[in-house]
């Protein structure tokens, strides 16, 4: 008999309420920061087993594993090995997005088996159609896709703007509006990226997209703060997960200690945020 998936947005649900955490924990090693691979490997695992239980998901960062080379996607799946035995759901920073069966071989590749996560970032960029194989590979292996909306960096305006992520979100919305079913908490397996670095706009992005679970990049490094951020959350703080990255695994240089004292603090500060 084959066992049904717990739907991603589900498992992130019931961790996010039974941890009483909201951060997405991201993890990006980047080499220049160790004196070899055996340590660069060590404290990336170190950070995550220690930061587990203030994180709701975790999100490796898929360029800095690739850049690495093929031993780079050894330590990926180790990576997902190891989130998996900690029960974190796994949101792999990718952002895939192409045409036909080229789609349809990133879902498979990245939606499912032992080196994928449990969620995928994918870019619209080619258009609506494209997003079809990687929602399908999601619904069919318990998964998400997160869509990227309203991302965090200042250049995001060039192209994003003049209607673009509203269209975007329009997408999202009917997507998820078409799933039969909704999982935990009314919201679908179509998410959305809005960066944390646009408060002023959070508001708008989750009424636009009302059961899509939001990933918020840009806390810490990128100077997005805890406190304006209660706006993408949906009644009883969830529906949303906020990352931070360089601001923990690297929050003092090589400190493990120091990565888990700013994962808490962020874990607090958005809790506190959110009773404000």
């Amino acid at each position: 008999m084959t066992l049904t998936p717990v739907p991603f947005t589900k498992r992130l649900t019931e961790r996010s309420l039974t941890f009483g955490t909201r951060l997405c924990l991201g993890l990006d090693p980047r080499l220049n920061a160790y004196g070899n691979r055996d340590a660069l490997r060590q404290h990336t695992l170190a950070v995550l087993d220690a930061c587990a239980p203030y994180a709701a998901c975790v999100k490796p960062q898929f360029a800095f594993y690739e850049a690495l080379g093929l031993w780079g996607m050894a330590l990926l799946e180790e990576v997902c090995t190891a989130a998996r035995a900690l029960d974190l759901p796994i949101i792999l920073d990718a952002k895939r997005g192409d045409i036909g069966s080229t789609a349809a071989a990133y879902a498979q590749a990245w939606l499912s088996g032992d080196h994928a996560g449990d969620a995928l970032t994918v870019n619209p960029f080619l258009g609506a159609e494209t997003l079809t194989p990687f929602v399908d590979a999601a619904r069919q292996y318990g998964g998400a896709v997160f869509v990227l909306v309203k991302t965090s960096n200042p250049g995001q305006a060039d192209f994003q703007g003049g209607g673009i992520s509203e269209k975007v979100a329009a997408e999202v919305a009917r997507l998820g509006s078409d799933e039969g079913g909704l999982s935990s908490g009314g919201l679908s397996s179509v998410g959305a990226v809005v960066g944390a670095t646009h408060p002023q706009e959070l508001a708008q992005w989750r009424a636009a997209m009302p059961q899509a679970p939001l990933l918020l990049p840009g806390l810490g490094a990128q100077g997005a703060r805890a406190a304006d951020l209660a706006a993408a959350f949906l009644p009883g703080g969830t529906g949303a997960v906020v990352s931070a990255s360089r601001g923990i695994q690297y929050a003092a240089g090589l400190d493990v200690d120091a990565a888990v004292s700013a994962a808490r603090t962020f874990r607090d500060e958005l809790n506190a945020a959110l009773r404000d």
